[in-house]
């Protein structure tokens, strides 16, 4: 991987903390930084993605899946392991650690988060990943299915990676890169930090969660014991991409009840809940407001999930929007839809109900901008383009920033998130590990 250090002919100002911030030209720990080429994050990705952490939105414990802990133990013992003592997992399944100080300046607590659940959505089990070094443009036929197939065509990231050393599964799961590459990263960072002095920085604080592909990531942080004054998830896409913008979401469950009579006496006495949540879902737009015909900023209301039976049937949606206030728009056309319909069955009901999930961290980010400032300078130190973005989803960062901490998404590089075709680069990892370096060492040069 090319290493670059950026040479500034004098200083540049990047925010402002009620008084100017100029950066130095150059740094002792800006060099160290692009020059470490100890990594171990490629190791530690491939053995964390082998542990299943799947979690599951139909159960009510936290963490939703027990199995999440086996990696959470293993986390924490690695961590005691690199002399970080406090490392500690509760009940909740939550990670907390802490890398002390190593500097006499007055430095902001900076926290570094990411989950290890995977997504219900394609099995975590038996995960085998795979290596293809140096890899030179050519689809990628994973062994154990050969019809799935990661396509050069269909993964435009796939040009950047060329003479890479790219990581999938073998076919017939998930990887994992969302989010063990972001555990990998902030593990090796941990790792070297505590083996570079050199690299100056305050106190900085780990989180790891649990749930957060159910929406449920930090209902029990423990925000006080946490400590931090921001963070940083590393829980994001392209390498050099770091995201301050998230959907506002909701959940939204429509409740149909239904007529139940025997068939064989159904005759204009039936009224099927089944039937009627069908004719609600087909009504629903399909040129607009949909994941399947929108992009970029549009919103949309997507059925995620339906069971029921001829008495009573319900279905779950998620609601999204880059604006908040859209969402009750949103809520109230699917309502309409779903009123239309049951109106024609005089003998049913229906119930709506709306649950907030998270909101639009650009909201709170916009009253920190330095957290951001930092964050892309970090990214160009670290030889790349800073490139910022909003994102079709939510992290962790969207309800940590409402929950009074301030929290953008940095890149962990991987790609195709929860299905088969995932894929993640190791170069790219070594980046988002040179990323958090710079981000700590450029608080500490600010302070």
């Amino acid at each position: 991987m090319t290493s670059l250090v950026c040479f500034y002919p004098k200083p540049v100002r990047i925010c402002k903390f009620g008084h100017p911030y100029h950066i130095k030209a150059i740094t002792m720990s800006t060099f160290e930084i692009n020059n470490i080429s100890d990594f171990s994050v490629s190791e530690r990705f491939q053995r964390y993605v082998q542990i299943d952490t799947q979690s599951d939105a139909n159960s009510p414990t936290c963490p939703s899946t027990e199995k999440q802990k086996n990696l959470g133990r293993l986390l924490v013992e690695e961590l005691l392991a690199l002399g970080i003592s406090d490392a500690a997992m509760d009940d909740n399944g939550y990670i907390y650690a802490t890398i002390p100080s190593n500097t006499t300046k007055n430095v902001p607590v900076i926290c570094f988060c990411s989950h290890m659940d995977t997504s219900p959505d394609s099995s975590g089990k038996d995960v085998r990943p795979l290596v293809h070094h140096n890899y030179q443009g050519q689809d990628l036929v994973l062994p154990d299915d050969n019809s799935i197939i990661i396509k050069y065509a269909e993964h435009p990231d796939l040009a950047n990676q060329i003479g890479n050393d790219v990581i999938t599964a073998s076919g017939t799961t998930l990887l994992g890169a969302d989010d063990k590459a972001g555990i990998a990263e902030i593990m090796d960072a941990a790792r070297l930090l505590m083996k570079h002095p050199e690299i100056k920085h305050g106190d900085i604080k780990i989180l790891f969660t649990p749930d957060e592909e159910i929406g449920r990531g930090v209902d029990k942080a423990d925000l006080k014991r946490l400590g931090a004054d921001f963070g940083y998830t590393m829980d994001g896409e392209k390498a050099g991409t770091i995201e301050d913008e998230t959907f506002s979401a909701d959940g939204a469950t429509l409740t149909i009840h239904g007529v139940s009579v025997h068939p064989g006496f159904a005759k204009g006495k039936m009224q099927s809940a089944i039937k009627i949540a069908s004719a609600i879902i087909d009504a629903l737009p399909k040129d607009r407001l949909s994941p399947e015909s929108t992009n970029k900023k549009d919103g949309f209301v997507h059925p995620v999930q339906i069971s029921g039976a001829v008495e009573k049937a319900e279905i779950q949606f998620i609601v999204r929007d880059h604006v908040t206030a859209n969402l009750k728009k949103h809520e109230d056309e699917l309502e309409a839809i779903a009123k239309s319909i049951v109106e024609q069955y005089p003998n049913c009901t229906y119930t709506f109900a709306v649950k907030e999930q998270y909101r639009n961290m650009k909201e709170v980010l916009d009253q920190h901008p330095e957290i951001m400032e930092i964050g892309m300078e970090a990214i160009r130190r670290a030889g790349m383009v800073a490139e910022r973005r909003s994102i079709r989803g939510g992290t962790d960062g969207s309800r940590l920033s409402f929950m009074g901490l301030p929290c953008p998404n940095i890149f962990a590089g991987g790609h195709a998130f929860h299905g088969k075709q995932e894929w993640v680069s190791v170069q790219d990892m070594e980046k988002a590990v040179k990323t958090i370096l710079h981000v700590v060492s450029l608080w500490e040069e600010k302070a």
